[in-house]
C-alpha cells in the first residue's frame, strides 16, 4: 500500500508552514531530492539504513524497509519499538538537533542523504498508513512505535561511478597504487 498523493501533500504544506514558524529557534535548510533519489527510496527492492548516534556519539545503524519519500522534501519510515537503540537515538536527535543519515543502495547505485528530524507521528492518517502496510508484510498483529519524519539537508552520490571520477579529478594521483600498471609504464 503506498502512501496517497493527498495525505503527502497536506502533510507537505502543514510541515513547510511549521519548519518556518518554529518556536525551537532551529534553522532548517531544506534540500529538494533528486528524481533518482526519489526513486531509490521508493524502490522496495532499495538496501535503506537509517544512521543516528546517541548521546556520547556513539552510531548505530539499522536497515529500515519502511522508508520512503513523502514528496522531494520529506523522508518518512516506521519505527516498530519505543525502547529500541533508535528510537531513543532518534528522540535524543530531535531534542538535541543532531544529524541523522540515511544510506540507499540498489546494486552499484548508493546514495547518503543528511538531514535533520522535523516530526516523530504517534496517530493520524500518514501513521495509519504505515500501520496498515506493516500489517500486511508482518500479519494483523503487527504494530508500530512511531513514524519519523526528516527533512532532507544535504544528498550525495555516494556510486563507486560516480565517486571514483570525483575523486580522479580533484586528486589525480592520490589514489594510484605503484603497482599500477601506467605507474610502471612511466
Amino acid at each position: 500500500m503506498m502512501i496517497t498523493n493527498t495525505v503527502a501533500t497536506t502533510l507537505i504544506v502543514t510541515s513547510k508552514e511549521s519548519i518556518e514558524s518554529s518556536n525551537r529557534g532551529l534553522e532548517i535548510k531544506m534540500a529538494r531530492l533528486s528524481q533518482e533519489l526519489i526513486g531509490l527510496l521508493n524502490d522496495p527492492a532499495t538496501v535503506k539504513v537509517v544512521s543516528t548516534t546517541d548521546a556520547r556519539g556513539v552510531p548505530h545503524a539499522v536497515a529500515k524497509g519502511s522508508l520512503t519519500t513523502l514528496d522531494e522534501e520529506l523522508i518518512a519510515w516506521s519505527e516498530g519499538f519505543d525502547s529500541s537503540t533508535s528510537n531513543k537515538n532518534l528522540v535524543g536527535s530531535i531534542w538535541f538537533d543532531r544529524t541523522v543519515a540515511i544510506n540507499a543502495t540498489k546494486g552499484a547505485v548508493s546514495y547518503q542523504i543528511k538531514g535533520k528530524l522535523y516530526k516523530c507521528l504517534i496517530a493520524g492518517p500518514i501513521f495509519k498508513s504505515f500501520l496498515q502496510r506493516a500489517r500486511e508484510r508482518r500479519g494483523p498483529e503487527a504494530d508500530i512505535a512511531a513514524v519519523w519524519l526528516l527533512v532532507p539537508e544535504e544528498e550525495r552520490n555516494e556510486s563507486p561511478a560516480v565517486r571514483g571520477t570525483e575523486e580522479a579529478e580533484k586528486r589525480p594521483f592520490f589514489h594510484q597504487h605503484l603497482d599500477n600498471a601506467s605507474i610502471k609504464a612511466s
